[in-house]
């Protein structure tokens, strides 16, 4: 049997619950590394993905945003040109109560109301207006950041924007605007 899909654990609908020691097996995050690139390097700009709705994100949704902005950051600028990371993490288990699929099923299992469920995944949850990835770039390879974080934008469960946290002033005189 598959896993639900995305949409069906969006909504912070139940109050957060993080205790580990009520969880038995709890499962493994997929999220690989949360920085990737050159974390020590001295950037100009800052660009941050940015949610614009309270909701929980997957760790699946985390690491294919991940996935496609490094691939597409490595490959358009180089590893030791940026630093990319992922700013928020997931806590929040997400649980399922398993119910019978197939012909039939219905007479044979009803299922109970509020049912507490098995663990099978993590999410974080992100409020409106929080950054979820950060990338760090020099003035040339602006556009492979902007590019980065609008190919991972698809991949969240809530609409996005790109905004620039932190640009050199000469550079921001240069690019019209303004001090």
């Amino acid at each position: 049997m598959g896993k639900r899909p995305g949409q069906c654990y969006r909504e912070c609908d139940r109050p957060p619950f993080m205790r580990h020691r009520y969880i038995h097996r709890r499962p493994a995050s997929r999220i690989v590394n949360f920085d990737m690139g050159n974390p020590g390097g001295n950037f100009e700009v800052q660009m941050s993905l940015i949610g614009l709705e309270r909701c929980q994100i997957r760790h699946q949704a985390l690491e294919a945003a991940r996935i496609t902005a490094n691939r597409q950051l490595t490959k358009r600028a180089g590893r030791m040109n940026f630093h990319l990371r992922i700013r928020v993490k997931p806590y929040q288990f997400l649980r399922e109560n398993k119910m019978i699929s197939g012909a039939g099923a219905d007479r044979v299992q009803d299922g109970m109301r509020k049912a507490w469920g098995k663990v099978i995944g993590s999410a974080a949850r992100i409020k409106p207006n929080q950054a979820i990835v950060t990338v760090r770039v020099n003035r040339q390879y602006i556009s492979a950041g902007m590019e980065a974080l609008k190919k991972a934008a698809p991949k969240m469960p809530t609409p996005c924007k790109i905004v620039f946290d932190k640009i050199d002033p000469d550079l921001k005189r240069k690019m019209g605007y303004g001090t």
